[in-house]
Parts: structure tokens; C-alpha cells; sequence
């Protein structure tokens, strides 16, 4: 079998280096989500163990959500913390386009989300959005730093780029690829499946409910989770997102 290689000559320094740590980090959870497995990776490619894909079933997606649950409990020191040993900053997006993604800890989610994600993807993207987004996203914001959706839930060890994409269904189950590794709410990762749609989603979540049951009003919740990436597409592809990325607002401001 031969080895899958990712590259690019101008990537970001350090981009490929912090994949790798991010893919380590995620698989030395026992019990957890596999990643891709890392073979090399220099300033410019990153090599990885090719994966065979197979047809996606609901048995192995409920061992996927269960083994989720298990590399989110696996936690880390603070919220919004990188990779262990990864001091750099990290990044989120595709490869053609990689945007900056904020490593900062903090002792709180909120502060966290508010300061590290919603605020600066907002910067980047506000030149497409209109005066009404704009005000719903800065109501997030404050009420994010209020500490209005914090809990007392410690931070979880997550992929952070959770889209059905970098979700390799194979002949032994689910393998993750492509992360955008950090730690933060365990219900990003499981509002990041839901955006574009993850085949056997509701397995993958009585899966991981069996391992983990999830707060109260999670679902009220999920437009809160997704508004950092639904604003990092507005980024990266246009203002054809500014309406869901509104819409995700206001779900949040309901929450």
C-alpha cells in the first residue's frame, strides 16, 4: 500500500508540523478515534498511512461516536490549548487557503470562543456580512464572555475541523483526518458533523451518549457551535454563507 502525501510549497510555516501533532495528540487517546497515521512530514508535506474507504454503516457509526466520546474525555490542560507538544499557532481551513486559528489557553469557554474564534473569523469576514449579522454576532459575543453558555464541563481534547469530510469510513471503522486539533466544548466537534450533514448522524450520536450523555439543550445550542465555521466559509468562499451564518446567530442568541 502506498503512502498518501499531502504538500504544498507555500504553506504556512509550521502548518504541516502542527497536522502532525494534531493527528498524534488525537490518537494516543486509548479507546478513542484513530487518525490517519503520521509517517513523515517536513516544512512543505506531510506524509500519512493511505486509507481504504468503505461504505458507511450504522453499526461502525455508533462505535465512531462512542470512541469520540472517549478522545474528548481524554481533555486537556486549558481551553483553547493546542496540541501537546505544539507551541506554535495553529490553523483551520483547507489546504489551498489555510486561515490562523488562535492556540491562546483560557480558564473559561466562552471568554475562549468569544475572543479566540468568533472575534477575529468576524473581522476576517465582515466586509461580506450586513449590519444585522454583524449585530447578532456581537451579541454572541458579549453574552459568550458574560459566561451565558459556560458550564462545568473541563475542556475536551477535539479534531476541531469535525465536517463529514475528514471523516475516512474504512474497514475497520472510522478514521479522522485533517484536523484542526485543540480543546474546547465537546459539542463543537458534534455541531461541526452536523453542518453539512454526516451519514448515520443520529448513530454517531446515540453512540456517544452511551459513553457520555450530553448537557441539557445541546440542540439549542448548535447554531452557537457552528457560527465560528459558518463565518470561516463566508471567509473562504463568500457571502453566499452570510444568511446561515446569520441564521446560526440568532439560534445562538435564542439558546
Amino acid at each position: 500500500m502506498t503512502d498518501f502525501v499531502k504538500s504544498r510549497s507555500g504553506a504556512p510555516d509550521g502548518f504541516f508540523a502542527c497536522e502532525a501533532a494534531g493527528l498524534r495528540w488525537l490518537s494516543a487517546v486509548d479507546g478513542g478515534v484513530p487518525c490517519a497515521r503520521v509517517i513523515a512530514v517536513d516544512a512543505t508535506s506531510l506524509t500519512l498511512q493511505r486509507l481504504e474507504s468503505a461504505a458507511p454503516s450504522r453499526d461502525v457509526g455508533h462505535a465512531f461516536g462512542g470512541r469520540l466520546a472517549v478522545t474528548h474525555d481524554a481533555g486537556a490542560a486549558a481551553f483553547g490549548a493546542g496540541p501537546d507538544g505544539w507551541d506554535g499557532p495553529g490553523f483551520f481551513g483547507p489546504l489551498s487557503q489555510p486561515l490562523p486559528m488562535s492556540l491562546r489557553p483560557h480558564r473559561r469557554w466562552g471568554e475562549f470562543y468569544a475572543d479566540e474564534r468568533l472575534v477575529p473569523m468576524a473581522e476576517l469576514a465582515a466586509a461580506r456580512l450586513d449590519a444585522a449579522t454583524r449585530s447578532a454576532i456581537d451579541s454572541v459575543v458579549a453574552r459568550c464572555r458574560a459566561g451565558d453558555f459556560d458550564d462545568d464541563d473541563r475542556p475536551a481534547r477535539l479534531h476541531g475541523d469535525l465536517w463529514s469530510g475528514n471523516v475516512m469510513w474504512t474497514a475497520d471503522g472510522v478514521v479522522l483526518i485533517d484536523p484542526a486539533a485543540h480543546a474546547g466544548h465537546r459539542e463543537t466537534d458534534l455541531a461541526m458533523l452536523e453542518l453539512f450533514g454526516c451519514p448515520h448522524y443520529d448513530a454517531i450520536l446515540d453512540g456517544y451518549q452511551r459513553v457520555r450523555p450530553l448537557k441539557a439543550g445541546w440542540r439549542n445550542r448548535i447554531g452557537l457551535h457552528q457560527l465560528y465555521p459558518l463565518l470561516a466559509h463566508v471567509v473562504l468562499f463568500g457571502g453566499g454563507y452570510a444568511a446561515q451564518t446569520h441564521a446560526a446567530a440568532r439560534a445562538a442568541l435564542a439558546a
